[in-house]
């Protein structure tokens, strides 16, 4: 019987530990980081010249994982109060009160400063400095505007890109026009993307007391419109690559397929604002993403040899 007794607590708290570990796992946002990740990794590999330096890129990814997930975490402490208000977020860790905001700021902190200094380190100067870059604009510029105005979409569309860009310096030391090109595509594709997400929680982005332009249009004209403008732009901003000599002819057509594509989609949300529509189009940015970014990795142009 002594022994029963005795597993019981064990047991329980292998439970709170491993509840713990996912409360923190929460806090990194995995799906955000590992979309960073992606575009971080596509980046590095359009940009190599030649042969892919298999170390170099792992600690390129490495580090740009670590602070996009300390960047979720800051996000999350910094908006706790709100997430609490809102129904989407408010069983988050910190809301939900299953973990203490100073531990989680210095988790994110550690995260953070470990994956600043390894890039800067191990990678170069430049993506240490952009990675930083990334982490003041979404904290301290993005963050803030989004109980302001909304053009916060705006702004938070750089440093949801940005990583693609240091992918590209750190393959190539420095800032080049195939890194500028891939950041450009980014931060377009971000618009309809998140316009999409903020039409369909409207309401609970209100409750969150966030100024997102879905929540002061509340016929969603302006909203639609920005979408099918900004999926506009996308077309010819994603064939940049091929005019610049980095990808192919197989990834020129399907780009402009999969803009075409994206854009009939977006036509409706602009018509009728829908929340389906807008589910739609957050579904069809999802898959235009990954598949793009698959052709331009597959249909790269490597330079010629001396």
């Amino acid at each position: 019987m002594s022994e029963i007794r005795g597993a019981a607590p064990q047991a329980l708290a292998e439970r709170v530990g491993t509840g713990r570990l996912s409360d923190y796992l929460e806090l990194t946002k995995p799906r955000v980081t590992s979309l960073v990740v992606i575009t971080t990794a596509v980046g590095f590999f359009v940009g190599s010249r030649g042969r892919l330096d298999l170390l170099l890129f792992i600690n390129a990814v490495l580090g740009t994982a670590l602070v996009a997930a300390g960047t979720s975490a800051f996000n999350q402490y910094l908006e706790r109060e709100a997430d609490g208000r809102m129904l989407r977020t408010r069983g988050r860790p910190l809301p939900a009160g299953r973990l203490d905001p100073h531990a989680a700021f210095l988790f994110a902190l550690a995260l953070s400063t470990a994956g600043i200094l390894h890039l800067a380190v191990s990678v170069n100067v430049l993506t240490g400095g952009l990675a930083l870059l990334t982490l003041a604009s979404y904290l301290f510029a993005y963050t803030p505007l989004k109980r302001v105005t909304s053009l916060c979409t705006l702004v938070g569309a750089v440093p949801g890109a940005l990583p693609a860009l240091g992918g590209f310096t750190a393959a190539q030391g420095e800032v080049t026009a195939g890194g500028l090109a891939l950041f450009a595509i980014l931060v377009v594709w971000q618009i309809p993307h998140s316009l999409a997400i903020a039409w369909m929680y409207r309401e609970d982005y209100a409750r969150g007391g966030f100024a997102l332009l879905p929540v002061l249009d509340p016929d969603g004209g302006s909203t639609g419109r920005q979408i099918l403008l900004h999926s506009l732009v996308l077309l010819p901003v994603s064939l940049v690559p091929t005019v610049l000599g980095i990808t192919g002819s197989i990834y020129f057509y399907g780009s402009l397929v999969l803009g075409l594509a994206l854009l009939s989609i977006a036509v409706p949300i602009a018509l009728d604002g829908t929340t389906r529509s807008a589910r739609r189009l957050l579904l069809a940015s999802v898959v235009y993403l990954p598949i793009l970014l698959g052709l331009m990795a597959y249909d790269r142009v490597l330079p010629a040899g001396p």
